[in-house]
């Protein structure tokens, strides 16, 4: 929101009134005008204001030989303003996208920094704001990425802000001049086959010639849209709740929702679902690619269908749709033997195994199922494990990674379900826990 009249140190001041609690303040510092106007801001800030510990990061990306000189430009200012910096230098993955790359490459080192009640301030203002909402325009975004840049969000174990987005480039560029300030320019700003380049130097003057007020109405679009958007997720946390009800295998720490609740939710509410209840979890596709969630949806009988996104899998069992992701879609070793079932049994890939009651004499062998397997019960005779498996419902993409007990060669127990975990046979229980997604799985 605009604060005319007021000086841009007060208006910073109060942008990030809310978090003044906070343990540290870190500042994304590339060296450029932007992110030297907010270090300079803050430095002076703290020198009559009782703000949180302040500190500086510079991610070296090495995409440039221009580059190679910034992190010393970096440590000179922060060494004159009396800020720590931390300089970090990460590796950009190839990809079709060199801009998008090296943003994941950064925010995975802001992300490592950041720890708990600490916040990270970067320095995008209200013209990075209009760009951002035309550049997502022009790509068919919706509602969520025409909201823009969001002045905050979770990052890692703490947050992100932006208190510059309601100051524009100019008065960022008059303070700079009035503080004497010496900033880096980075090269590949000039070069226009990237989009933003494009829009910011041929795009933007065209439109403010004749509106010269387009960045600003253009960013008070975005803060409309950010306000529906924020209406369309508490429709989807209401549908949520619908659908986050009580589940058989729960004790797999794996996110579900029951479907019969999502199918009686018009499409669009369906998608607005979805994209809330994944939106931490992995990037979704566009509108024209959700193909994947309705076969998911619309799947009968034994079909087991599996809708593939960018950071994990969508599946169905049970009537739910299950998010899968981690180590749970990677190969496991071949398990081994268990010399002392009195003691927990670490399973590299796959979580821990306990044994409960009276143990049985060890050693024994934990397997993982390749097909065929058979299972003697009191008062049933042999069973194939497929139709006991089948008899309890268990998800497929668990089948493969149920922890297996035998002894020599008779396989004697299922972990974790009931009647096959081994009290049919014995005084004892076999019981997994499976990794979850604080042990890696997101």
């Amino acid at each position: 929101m605009d604060r005319p009249g007021i000086d841009l140190p007060s208006r910073l001041l109060l942008n990030l009134k809310s978090w003044r609690n906070a343990t540290a303040w870190h500042i994304a510092f590339s060296g450029g005008l932007d992110s030297t106007v907010l270090l300079h801001l803050l430095a002076h800030l703290a020198k009559t204001q009782s703000l949180p510990t302040l500190n500086a990061i510079h991610v070296h990306h090495g995409l440039q030989a221009a580059a190679d000189a910034w992190p010393e430009h970096c440590r000179s200012v922060c060494a004159a303003l009396g800020v720590p910096l931390q300089v970090v230098r990460v590796q950009v993955q190839p990809g079709a996208s060199l801009e998008r790359a090296a943003r994941d490459a950064r925010y995975h080192a802001f992300t490592e920094t950041v720890q708990a009640n600490e916040v990270l301030l970067t320095a995008q203002h209200r013209d990075d704001q209009a760009e951002t909402l035309l550049f997502r325009l022009l790509r068919g975004a919706g509602v969520r990425g025409l909201s823009g840049m969001p002045r905050q969000r979770p990052l890692g174990k703490g947050h992100l802000l932006r208190p510059l987005l309601d100051v524009t480039r100019a008065e960022l560029e008059a303070y700079a001049s009035e503080q004497g300030l010496s900033w880096v320019e980075d090269p590949s700003n000039e070069d226009r086959q990237y989009s933003r380049n494009y829009l910011r130097h041929q795009v933007f003057p065209a439109l403010a010639s004749r509106w010269p007020q387009a960045v600003a109405t253009m960013a008070r679009s975005a803060a409309h849209l950010s306000e529906a958007q924020a209406l369309l997720d508490d429709l989807a946390d209401i549908d949520l709740s619908l659908a986050s009800t009580v589940s058989d295998f729960d004790w797999l720490g794996l996110p579900s929702l029951e479907l019969a609740a999502l199918e009686k939710l018009s499409v669009a509410r369906q998608r607005n679902a979805i994209s809330r209840w994944l939106e931490p979890r992995t990037r979704m596709p566009d509108s024209d690619h959700w193909s994947g969630w309705e076969d998911l949806r619309d799947a009968t009988g034994d079909a087991r269908p599996i809708w593939r996104l960018a950071q994990g899998e969508l599946h169905r069992a049970g009537g739910r749709v299950w998010w899968v992701s981690g180590a749970w879609l990677n190969p496991l070793p071949v398990a081994g033997t268990w010399l002392d079932p009195a003691l927990p049994l670490v399973l590299p890939g796959n979580g821990v195994l306990t044994l409960s009651g009276k143990i049985p004499d060890g050693p024994v062998q934990i397997r993982y199922r390749e097909g065929g397997e058979v299972m003697g019960l009191p008062n049933r005779g042999h069973r194939d494990l497929k139709r006991l498996l089948n008899e309890n419902a268990v998800p497929s993409f668990v089948r493969g990674r149920l922890p297996l007990l035998y002894k020599d060669g008779q396989l004697l127990a299922v972990a974790n379900l009931k009647g096959l975990d081994g009290g049919a046979i014995g005084d004892w229980h076999l019981h997994w826990q499976p990794l979850n997604e604080d042990q890696g799985l997101s």
